[in-house]
């Protein structure tokens, strides 16, 4: 499996804005690529900053073949989408994992 991670600091003023975007907006788009199978959002709840909350989110791909197509064919527009809408209120930090072991 390989993991697409994008951790967003995020300021308090547009917190649930962001949050409700993320859920009526950018996640669907992101699945309807079709280069997914599933995302999943987190808060990071450690080491917070106190000028706001940070979230990360992890979208699956059953390769890096997906990950790569993403990339290619949508990724520039989904991330202006984002800048369009919250500007310099949010920062990403993206980073590729794959998933080497899975102990259950």
């Amino acid at each position: 499996m390989y993991i697409y991670n994008v951790t967003v600091h995020v300021e308090p003023t547009v917190e649930q804005a962001w949050l409700d975007w993320m859920k009526s907006h950018h996640l669907p788009k992101m699945m309807s690529t079709g280069q997914f199978t599933q995302a999943r959002l987190f808060k990071v709840i450690s080491d917070q900053d106190h000028g706001g909350v940070s979230y990360a989110t992890q979208y699956h791909c059953a390769s890096e073949k997906e990950y790569n197509t993403y990339i290619e064919h949508y990724a520039k527009n989904l991330r202006q989408d984002a800048i369009d809408r919250f500007g310099t209120s949010i920062l990403a930090f993206r980073t590729q994992l794959e998933e080497i072991i899975t102990v259950a």
